[in-house]
């Protein structure tokens, strides 16, 4: 006999063994697989910047700590290899752990803001307490607070979601977290920071499926505390008339925006080249930190400015595109918040530097100097990544 119904088994039983070891394979190689233009531009970000610091921070490297290269230095030992272990380790761990840890994680976030009031830990520069101070090393706790809170509201939006956006309490609840953080922030005091926080928030709101009336009572008790908050600080509101009207004191309160200005008109189409830009030598303030765009400007012109702000829209678009193929409520949140923190602030940063909207002292994600910020937004880009695997695998199933 051809075929008996025993050695057709044997065949069959044959095969299957086969078939389910090709498909634990490519599962596997799923699970390994990230998402590679998302990441091609982060790390084409981190790499802008440490090129950017190297350049904008000569001058005053030299003038402070007599080495042409203390910043450069400083972004990779402090912020680059620690981002980049942060990057390689939360891609690689399962984002939905952090639904568990949202709550822990946020009181942490809390108690740090809280130490940055006590003397001895807490650091001041320029007039504002923002940093914590450990045997040398300085943390700012304003910076993870921005990833603590994604995921808190990830967690908290995700498991009470019909009770976030259709009931009062849930409304009111959302506003009692917003407002312990802006009382902690405005302490410190970091305006810029609370307004990238609050646009977060109310984007992962949006997201969650909020009612429409609760979006615009959170729309104008938001232009209500900006209002209150900018005539409570006499600067604030010379930052205001600075952006009304640029040219009222160009030696005094508009000097920054009328050298950053400069700084992006002198670079024409192409730029002056990189390393030989002028307004790093002592006329742009924070040449590294907030003001890096205008130097960006300066030597590598429209074509490098287009470029970076290109770069940002392929963060977006892979950002918002994983957000809405995430396997998960939780998932869809959390990388819609990340995503929304990294082009918002990105948003505000380049919108001020060019007078679209007054200066924040906002820093440029992954561009500017400071070790926190990259830390936790390669662990952002991290996370990102993860949502990414997980979506891929549940669609294959």
């Amino acid at each position: 006999m051809l075929f008996s119904p025993r050695s057709n088994i044997r065949r069959t039983a044959n095969r299957v063994p086969i078939r389910v070891r090709s498909d634990k394979g490519s599962l596997a190689r799923m699970h390994s697989r990230m998402d590679v233009i998302l990441t091609l531009a982060a790390f084409a970000l981190v790499v802008s910047g440490l090129v950017l610091i190297a350049s904008a921070g000569v001058a005053r490297s030299l003038s402070i700590y007599e080495e042409p290269y203390y910043y450069l230095t400083h972004q990779l030992l402090y912020g680059f290899v620690p981002g980049l272990a942060a990057w390689f380790i939360f891609q690689k761990m399962d984002y939905r752990i952090w639904q568990k840890w949202a709550f822990p994680f946020f009181i942490i976030t809390i108690v740090l803001l809280l130490i940055v009031f006590i003397p001895g830990i807490g650091t001041t520069f320029k007039g504002a307490q923002r940093w914590i101070n450990l045997g040398g090393l300085s943390f700012q706790p304003t910076e993870l607070c921005k990833l603590s809170l994604i995921v808190y509201l990830a967690a908290w939006l995700s498991s009470s979601r019909q009770k976030a956006f259709a009931s009062l309490n849930g409304f009111l609840g959302f506003v009692v977290i917003l407002g312990i953080l802006g009382v902690l922030i405005m302490k410190q005091p970091d305006m810029g920071t609370l307004g990238i926080i609050t646009v977060i928030a109310f984007a992962m709101y949006f997201l969650s499926g909020a009612r429409f009336s609760y979006l615009v009572l959170l729309v104008l008790g938001g232009l209500m505390a900006f209002w209150m908050l900018v005539h409570m600080a006499p600067y604030r509101v010379e930052r205001l008339m600075t952006f009304l009207d640029p040219q009222s004191d160009p030696q005094g309160k508009s000097y920054q925006i009328n050298q950053a200005l400069i700084a992006l008109g002198s670079g024409g189409p192409y730029g002056v080249g990189l390393g030989h830009g002028r307004q790093k030598f002592n006329y742009l303030p924070e040449p590294v930190g907030d003001s890096i765009f205008a130097i960006l400007g300066e030597e590598m012109g429209l074509v490098g400015c287009t470029v970076l702000i290109a770069l940002f829209v392929v963060l977006a678009w892979r950002g918002f595109l994983i957000a809405w193929r995430a396997p998960d409520m939780f998932g869809r949140l959390l990388a819609g918040g990340i995503t929304s923190w990294f082009v918002f602030q990105a948003f505000i940063n380049i919108a001020a530097i060019t007078a679209l909207i007054p200066l924040t002292g906002i820093p440029l994600p992954f561009i500017s100097y400071g070790g926190s910020a990259l830390i936790f937004a390669m662990a952002g880009v991290g996370i990102l990544v993860n949502i990414s695997k997980k979506a891929l695998m549940s669609r294959s199933r």
